[in-house]
């Protein structure tokens, strides 16, 4: 077996066992009989389970990140200078992402479980892992929505980041029995591409709704 071959074979088997059971739950000896490697395949290409995980979320995110970093570039061009709108920005991500090739049909829905897994599960290493590798690409997304959301408080942008997350990472990750629901209940098929295109209105509208309200007693925060 070539090793690239080996590499592709433990990943994948990761891959799908991490989003099915979450990181804790799998095991390096389920991983391995997924792939039919051996143990000292694993510990070879890897060292670690810690750098497994790792590497299946650098497997979609390194080529992710140039073709979002491309179509930043693209989108600041075409509006020369002026400040881009924050549908056309939302629109940046989520077309990437649907855009990246797949290996197979089901890879968008399974990464976007495991990047919702990240956030609930106690990966510190891989949250450090995710903000020193890919920083600038997505430091770049954070500071162009923060230049479409001025009448937004720090605090305000904050959560409704979190919930534009929480939604985006839900829609994406349940891609496949979402259609599957469509087309017995309408009769309609849809695209994955489809599914992202009508995302970006929903997740537009809920960054630029109205103030929240306010708890009683707590002080308005201020605009950053």
């Amino acid at each position: 077996m070539a090793q690239s071959d080996t590499v592709d074979r433990i990943l994948d088997a990761a891959e799908e066992l991490f989003a099915e059971r979450g990181f804790s739950e799998t095991s390096l000896r389920m991983i391995t009989g997924k792939a039919k490697v051996n143990l000292a395949a694993v510990n070879y290409h890897f060292g670690s389970k810690n750098a497994l995980i790792q590497a299946v979320f650098a497997r979609f995110l390194t080529p992710f990140s140039v073709t979002l970093g491309k179509s930043f570039d693209d989108l600041e061009a075409r509006n020369a200078g002026r400040r881009p709108e924050l549908q056309d920005i939302l629109a940046v991500l989520t077309e990437s992402a649907a855009r990246m090739p797949q290996r197979s049909d089901k890879g968008i829905s399974i990464f976007m479980r495991l990047l919702g897994l990240a956030y609930t599960q106690s990966q510190g290493h891989l949250r450090k892992f995710l903000e020193q590798e890919y920083s600038e690409p997505f430091g770049r997304f954070m500071r162009l929505l923060k230049e479409a959301t001025p009448q937004l408080s720090a605090v305000d942008r904050y959560w409704r980041i979190q919930f534009m997350l929480g939604a985006t990472a839900f829609t994406m990750s349940s891609s496949d029995a979402l259609r599957d629901i469509l087309q017995n209940k309408l009769g309609v098929e849809t695209s994955v591409q489809e599914i992202a295109a009508r995302l970006v209105p929903f997740l537009a509208a809920g960054m630029q709704a109205e103030q929240t309200l306010l708890v009683p007693g707590q002080r308005k925060a201020p605009v950053a």
